[in-house]
């Protein structure tokens, strides 16, 4: 939770600033791209917070009407990042790319080189200096909040074997650092993806490369805004350990000493890194109740000890 809380805060901090200055370079310089990329960095902002209030509401301690916590407030709330903040921010991109290829294919006007003056030394240079430095700047702050969150997807992937992001990707529990994740992803293909479209327009004189990429910025959101809500999706409606981490827990259990057989087997998750392991086993004929008692205790417990994200077991012995 803390290693969560801490990719969100250094993402938060970072697109909030980026947002800032990305926009006063599209007040400097009209580029579509800017005005995209400035959507882009809001959506991302307004991500992180919403992302905070998942972690601060899942945090909350189990009552009676919700016996096993809050833990899937941080599912509905990346859900919510994925499908409103994200599509917004990707629908608005992509029609404002959209109109600005339209004007660049029939209504064409040439691209005007304007000066800007600098603050404090009061030099000018032309504006669209404005925008590559903001766009580097964007790149190395994003970089940073990259490096927060891939090292903390990392860490997951080591703990549970996983052969990569791919992997990791459609099995993680941890939707605030794969939504970190993906966003920062975004964000450098973004920047990456204006400054090609800003520097080509200001090389050919054409502004249809800052239109089009604009357009692209906006695809690029709007794609990842389904992959991400479909990701939440999965957990949202209750996703049970992946197959092959369920087959080894069952092997667990039936290698276990007195159990004959599994009856019924059942794991969900319940919150990020959460699982609620549910369990009807027929034991050997002949075992006193205390002896039982103490085998169910000490599977419970190789359960807990096998799989890092298992926080209850159940177990009911069939008779």
């Amino acid at each position: 939770m803390a290693s969560s809380k801490s990719v969100v805060l250094a993402a938060l901090g970072a697109n909030a600033a980026i947002a800032v200055v990305k926009f006063a370079g599209y007040l400097l310089t009209g580029s579509p791209a800017m005005l995209s990329e400035t959507y882009h960095s809001i959506s991302d902002t307004g991500n992180q917070v919403f992302l905070l209030i998942g972690i601060r509401y899942g945090g909350k301690s189990a009552t009676r009407a919700h016996p096993f916590g809050y833990g899937k407030a941080q599912f509905f709330y990346s859900f919510l990042v994925s499908v409103l903040l994200f599509g917004i921010a990707g629908w608005e991109s992509l029609k404002h790319g959209y109109h600005a290829i339209r004007a660049a294919l029939f209504h064409p006007e040439p691209v005007e080189v304007t000066q800007t003056t600098l603050p404090v030394v009061g030099t000018q240079i032309p504006s669209v200096w404005v925008n590559y430095a903001v766009l580097v700047g964007a790149i190395l702050f994003e970089s940073y909040a990259f490096k927060k969150a891939y090292d903390s997807m990392s860490t997951q992937i080591d703990e549970h074997g996983w052969s990569g992001l791919r992997e990791a990707f459609h099995k993680t529990s941890d939707v605030t650092v794969l939504t970190a994740l993906t966003e920062d992803t975004i964000a450098l293909g973004g920047a990456g993806i204006a400054l090609v479209g800003v520097f080509l327009t200001r090389a050919t004189g054409n502004p249809i490369y800052d239109a089009v990429s604009a357009a692209i910025i906006g695809l690029m959101l709007m794609g990842f805004a389904v992959a991400l809500a479909w990701e939440n999706k999965r957990l949202l409606l209750g996703e049970s350990l992946a197959a092959d981490a369920e087959r080894r827990l069952r092997t667990l259990v039936t290698d276990s000493e007195g159990v004959d057989r599994i009856v019924d087997f059942r794991t969900v998750y319940f919150g990020p890194e959460k699982v609620l392991v549910t369990a009807d086993i027929a034991f050997e004929p002949g075992i006193e109740t205390a002896a039982m008692d103490d085998r169910i205790s000490a599977i419970e417990q190789r359960l807990i000890d096998s799989e890092p994200d298992i926080s209850k077991v159940y177990i009911e012995p069939e008779r």
